[in-house]
């Protein structure tokens, strides 16, 4: 499968030099797509993502760069918006034309924050690592396509999750198809993310399954415990998932990709789980998914 990504102008900031120095190349050496090793890690990828929609890409970052991204995400912790408004796992308010108990009525507060993009500096080794086309070939490999575009949300394209002492972050689906996250700070405790590969997929939302999970049934809900360093490639809008609450600091990178150009996330579903919206989020209905199911 040819390794091909969306084209653009690089800039100067996004060196293959500063790239190669923050990725394991002797494991991943995404910058030789024909190199064996490189192709096993992509089989491995594949295969987890077959089985529960979930590929664990161990040791990603180099040991003696970990330090550096996690001082990064440190750094900009500060400007992590936390939302005050209790919503559903699709991230709205609670529909009353559903019943009681119903997945669609059922809302929490998530407490852990989010620094969103527009909060994050275009310098940093982070968004650097987000725009890098050999990055994006990786994932677009991976996910057995032919390219992925950058998820064209200007707040939620690229986030860091920063979950304090306590926080935790409710059973939800994600915006986009996918999502590749990074973490650069493990919790001293807790913060497990936990599951439920494929549990809805286009034009089925599967709500009983939804209410089931969300009332406490434990069958079907896997386990992923993360360390610094790893890459995950998740396909988070047809999984419901949650991190446990945590007993120190996590902190979680999640780069934003999609198949297709131009997708931004529902804006009422963003002003809820963010707390707030952009002017970008005000057409965003006409440029959504077309997979039948609520953000």
């Amino acid at each position: 499968m040819r390794m091909q990504t969306e084209h653009h102008t690089a800039t100067s900031c996004e060196s293959n030099a500063s790239f190669l120095d923050l990725v394991d190349v002797l494991q991943y050496p995404i910058h030789r797509p024909d190199d064996t090793r490189l192709r096993q890690a992509i089989v491995c990828a594949r295969k987890g993502l077959r089985l529960d929609g979930c590929a664990r890409i161990g040791g990603f970052i180099r040991s003696a760069l970990q330090g550096v991204l996690a001082k990064e995400t440190d750094n900009l912790a500060s400007n992590a918006r936390f939302s005050t408004k209790p919503y559903t796992p699709y991230g709205t308010p609670a529909d009353e034309a559903f019943a009681a108990g119903h997945p669609c009525c059922r809302v929490h507060r998530s407490t852990s924050g989010n620094v969103t993009r527009d909060l994050i500096p275009g310098d940093t080794h982070i968004h650097r690592l987000f725009r890098n086309e050999h990055f994006k070939a990786f994932i677009a490999a991976c996910l057995e396509t032919e390219v992925v575009y950058e998820f064209a949300d200007p707040m939620r394209g690229l986030t860091i999750n920063t979950m304090p002492d306590g926080s935790s972050l409710g059973w939800h689906f994600d915006a986009n198809e996918f999502v590749v996250s990074l973490m650069t700070r493990r919790a001293e405790a807790g913060g497990t993310f936990e599951y439920c590969p494929g549990i809805r997929g286009p034009g089925s939302e599967n709500y009983e399954a939804v209410q089931a999970v969300l009332n406490g049934n434990r069958r079907g809900v896997r386990c992923l415990d993360l360390r610094v360093g790893d890459l995950q490639i998740f396909q988070g809008r047809y999984s419901l998932h949650r991190v446990t609450p945590v007993r120190g600091v996590r902190h979680t990178v999640l780069f934003g990709y999609t198949r297709e150009p131009g997708v931004i996330g529902n804006r009422l579903s963003t002003w809820h789980v963010y707390g707030q919206v952009l002017p970008a989020h005000v057409d965003a209905n006409t440029r959504r998914h077309d997979d039948g199911l609520k953000d």
